[in-house]
């Protein structure tokens, strides 16, 4: 199995062979260091914990001894004998037109209205409507007389785990740990993300 963390840089447009025009995100993937492989004996599961962007020694905290990475992820995997702690992962195992799966975390967008938090088309702006064009309209019901748990209403927007399948790797340059992948994927630049092949 391959994965890696890495860090959206941003998007650019590529031509393919055929002259059409591809949308591509650039992700700057490892280097990454395994700093933990975990076994069904002693930890219950198998997994592979892997550490990206090492600190500098004056800004490890007594906690992060052991461990002088700003990002730590798990990665679950079937036969974990093939990892040791200490190995370096970086972006020469993936290859053109690979599919991946990548997750991150989508950006915030605060608190919004029921209008933009769940597509919600608003009332007419005519016909006696008075300052309730983009309101939620009616949230409650004749019986029983309460508003129901999960309706969709105004609140905090954005900030989710976001995770998009079967996105093809374009172009990989281990040289410089970036890999092109077609598409857009969650969050804003430097967020971070985990990536599989699928």
């Amino acid at each position: 199995m391959k994965f890696i963390l890495g860090k959206k840089l941003g998007m650019t447009q590529v031509f393919g062979e055929d002259g059409r025009v591809f949308p591509v995100t650039l992700i700057e993937a490892g280097p990454c260091v395994i700093t933990q492989v975990k076994n069904t004996e002693a930890d219950g599961y198998n997994a592979v914990q892997v550490g990206f962007e090492e600190l500098k020694e004056s800004k490890v905290k007594k906690p992060q001894a052991g461990k002088p990475f700003r990002f730590l992820s798990e990665f679950r995997v079937e036969d974990v004998e093939k990892y040791k702690k200490g190995e370096k992962i970086d972006v020469s195992q993936f290859e053109k037109g690979d599919k991946l799966k990548i997750s991150g975390v989508s950006k915030g967008k605060g608190f919004q209205g029921a209008v933009k938090r769940h597509g919600f088309a608003g009332q007419d702006r005519t016909h006696g409507t008075k300052h309730e064009e983009r309101g939620t309209g009616s949230i409650g019901s004749a019986y029983p007389q309460r508003v129901f748990k999960g309706k969709k209403m105004p609140g905090r927007m954005g900030s989710d785990r976001v995770t998009v399948k079967n996105l093809k790797v374009i172009d990989v340059e281990p040289d410089k740990n970036l890999i092109a992948v077609k598409g857009a994927l969650p969050g804003g630049k430097d967020n971070l993300l985990e990536i599989k092949v699928l």
